[in-house]
């Protein structure tokens, strides 16, 4: 089992039976737990101020556990991006550490990816996936038991037929491929916000997957928009789309959906668009590696990612 080292590192943790209930399952399936001091700090809408926060981090990057989890996102880690402790991060990953997050989570992740070259982990955090009086997801806690143990070298999704008839080149009769690809993304809010930053990855030929919650798909329209006539999008070899959710359509929409906005994205690219990859505030979530090549194959309609 693993030393999990729990850190909040954006915003605070109000939910403190959540945070019991969580800490003590991953403790009865064997994992040894340290939480950070100041992961309960509270500071306005933040896990605590600026430097309470940032030494949270400086912590877990010098703990020695084997996953360091975020409680949860929410906003405060694009502030701190300029004092990283970026060589503390990028040691800690040559020891074999995998930082582990999603959300607000991202800002750190492109930050470490664009600066040192760092990969980290897109997956659970504690709050989002162990806090439920619910079981745990069961997908998502194979891919967080493969991450531990190390086996993990792959993931996979079944494609919805949508996507083939939009992409015919990916019903050819040997399949699609993208080999050799930077896998890189996450929140779509998050890496827009860091557009135009030192912040921001510079990757060509990627595989670049996205998701969101609680944003309206014409925000989600914006958002793609600004990544597209930044140059982003058209210079990916695959975009992967995750799970947008959490948001209300109203009247006046008028049949304006997340499916508009995908169809009009493809017709703006030559790159293929997939939908459905289990990632996001979702409780069935893989985990995928920022920041590390990987081969992208779809075959039939399954789509598959291997890394290993």
């Amino acid at each position: 089992m693993a030393h999990i080292y729990i850190y909040s590192p954006s915003g605070a943790v109000r939910d403190k039976a959540g945070f019991r209930r969580a800490v003590k399952r991953l403790q009865t399936q064997g994992h040894e737990l340290e939480v950070d001091p100041d992961a309960l700090r509270s500071h306005q809408r933040f896990a605590g101020d600026d430097a309470t926060r940032l030494a949270a981090i400086e912590r877990a990057a010098h703990s020695e556990a084997g996953i360091l989890l975020t409680t949860r996102g929410g906003y405060g880690l694009t502030r701190l991006l300029p004092q990283l402790p970026y060589d503390a991060i990028g040691a800690s990953v040559q020891r074999g550490t995998a930082w582990v997050g999603l959300s607000d989570f991202t800002a750190l992740q492109c930050a470490t990816y664009a600066m040192r070259g760092t990969t980290t982990w897109a997956g659970p955090a504690l709050l989002e996936d162990w806090a439920c009086e619910e079981p745990p997801d069961e997908i998502m806690q194979a891919c967080f038991d493969d991450l531990v143990t190390g086996v993990g070298e792959g993931t996979g999704w079944r494609l919805p037929p949508g996507d083939f008839k939009a992409h015919p080149v990916l019903s050819q009769e040997a399949g699609w491929a993208a080999e050799g690809a930077i896998l890189w993304g996450g929140n779509l809010s998050v890496l827009c916000s860091l557009l135009g930053s030192p912040f921001f990855p510079v990757v060509a030929g990627g595989v670049l997957f996205l998701e969101d919650v609680g944003e309206h798909p014409y925000r989600i329209e914006r958002l793609l928009t600004q990544l597209l006539h930044a140059g982003v999008l058209g210079a990916q070899r695959a975009i992967l789309l995750g799970r947008f959710n959490r948001y209300q359509l109203t009247p006046h929409d008028r049949g304006y959906t997340l499916n508009t906005v995908v169809a009009w994205l493809r017709s703006q690219l030559n790159v293929p668009v997939l939908t459905g990859l289990p990632f996001g505030h979702v409780p069935t979530k893989v985990i995928l590696p920022f920041g590390k090549p990987v081969d992208l194959y779809v075959q039939g309609r399954e789509a598959l990612i291997f890394w290993g």
